[in-house]
């Protein structure tokens, strides 16, 4: 910041009472939760305000809840996990609310909603992302029949990913592919035939939301009469209650065990094309969104779990003593907070940063994308990771939450694209074939 300096005209009337002379004799600054940030607008304050509540009151006690619970446990009737959902929609943020803004607000106030609710709980803002695919995707390709069909209160899931193509599933152009490899038949298959689309196959474990959802968002590969083709197949949105559609047992995890996922299985599933969000030609189209959309929404998520650990090792250090001080005077204590502190403002400012660039742009860019949710989802494990050393052996317990969150920052490395496939993918995306 730069400043003027006090004219020569005041010297001898004694000080000014502009900065720095009105400033307490010991500059300090208290930041708001998200820390440097600029100067809200009155929608964004308040909304922030609103999930942040909702988040402390509702998310955190329900994520503990769950996280101590089997995968049939959260997911049986009576459980928090269907308090949380109740919840979740009298907070009515939903694609539409969004998309009724303009672009630029919605790019400023997108990663504030989804920061408060990963400081509330991971698992947990994965399913309102998992939910929020299906209408978000039949909303931006203007798919009216879907719209609908599917209204934004039904519990969704996302389902690319399948048991032997995990990653190539990011890879459809298939830029990361190895030169001797052979992709073999695909998992899960819609063959087009006329207006109707029957599908076949599975979906790998990781469905997000899949042992609870209404509705799928699905992307597999196509078969329009000459056999499957991987770099052109289709998004469709399939109601889970169609005939020949069954799920797997949800998952057993490390961590987001409030986060239900699992495998869906397709026989002989039967709709009419109407239920196409995207067909063939405009398939990798709707990868490249769905994708630049879910590794914003990522980005900033485990910023918010970032912030959270850093506050609860903030606040622990200073109620904690040793060597007969509370242990953030200890040199060591003190700087480590200050990395955390820095990593999660580092995190923040490109989080929020893409989504403005990529709200108001034509085109979103996929690289940056990518980049911020490798840089938050790194940054959500090493202040976990950093935070739990300041809480020495408690930290280890399961008293404290911070083992949880360091559990839950860790699966969100390989979510959505592990980071070393993202980094790969990003890699590619940048080059600039003008410069050949």
């Amino acid at each position: 910041m730069i400043m003027k300096s006090a004219s020569t005209d005041s010297v001898d009337s004694g000080r000014p009472d502009h900065p720095p002379f009105n400033w307490p004799e010991k500059p300090h600054v208290k930041l708001a939760p998200t820390g440097a940030d600029r100067q809200l607008s009155e929608l964004e304050s308040t909304m922030q305000d609103m999930v942040h509540s909702f988040a402390e009151k509702v998310m955190r006690p329900i994520g503990i809840a769950l996280d101590k619970m089997t995968p049939d446990e959260v997911i049986a009737p009576g459980s928090p996990y269907w308090t949380y959902l109740e919840e979740l929609k009298k907070l009515e943020i939903t694609p539409k609310t969004f998309m009724d803004l303009s672009p630029e607000e919605r790019g400023r106030l997108f990663p504030i909603v989804m920061e408060e609710m990963g400081w509330g709980d991971g698992g947990l803002s994965i399913i309102y992302g998992a939910c929020s695919l299906p209408p978000l995707m039949a909303l931006v390709f203007n798919r009216t029949f879907l719209i609908e069909r599917f209204p934004d209160t039904l519990r969704g899931c996302w389902a690319i990913t399948e048991p032997d193509h995990g990653s190539d599933s990011l890879d459809i152009s298939r830029q990361a592919f190895h030169a001797q490899g052979n992709y073999g038949r695909p998992n899960c298959v819609a063959t087009i035939r006329g207006d109707k689309v029957v599908l076949n196959g599975q979906k790998a474990a990781w469905v997000s939301n899949a042992p609870t959802a209404e509705v799928c968002v699905l992307f597999c590969s196509a078969d329009t009469g000459d056999g499957a083709d991987t770099q052109h197949g289709v998004c469709i949105l399939v109601p889970m209650d169609a005939p020949g559609v069954t799920r797997g047992k949800p998952l057993d995890k490390i961590g987001q065990r409030a986060l239900p996922q699992g495998e869906v299985y397709f026989d002989n599933v039967e709709l009419t094309t109407d239920y196409l969000v995207a067909g063939p030609e405009d398939y990798q189209r709707a990868v490249y969104l769905i994708h630049a959309e879910a590794n914003s929404q990522m980005a900033c998520v485990w910023t918010g779990a970032a912030r959270a650990a850093y506050e609860l090792a903030f606040e622990y250090a200073h109620q904690r003593k040793q060597g007969g001080v509370p242990i953030i005077r200890h040199q060591a204590v003190a700087a480590r907070l200050f990395h955390m502190y820095r990593k999660v403002e580092a995190s923040r400012a490109l989080a929020q940063r893409v989504a403005l660039h990529n709200h108001t742009s034509e085109i979103p860019s996929l690289q940056s994308a990518m980049a911020a949710k490798v840089t938050a989802t790194q940054t959500a494990f090493e202040v976990a990771s950093e935070a739990l050393q300041v809480f020495g052996g408690n930290g280890l317990t399961k008293e404290y939450q911070i083992e949880k969150i360091l559990r839950d920052a860790r699966a969100s490395m390989i979510e959505d694209g592990c980071n070393d496939i993202l980094a790969l993918k990003a890699g590619f995306n940048m080059i600039d074939p003008d410069l050949f």
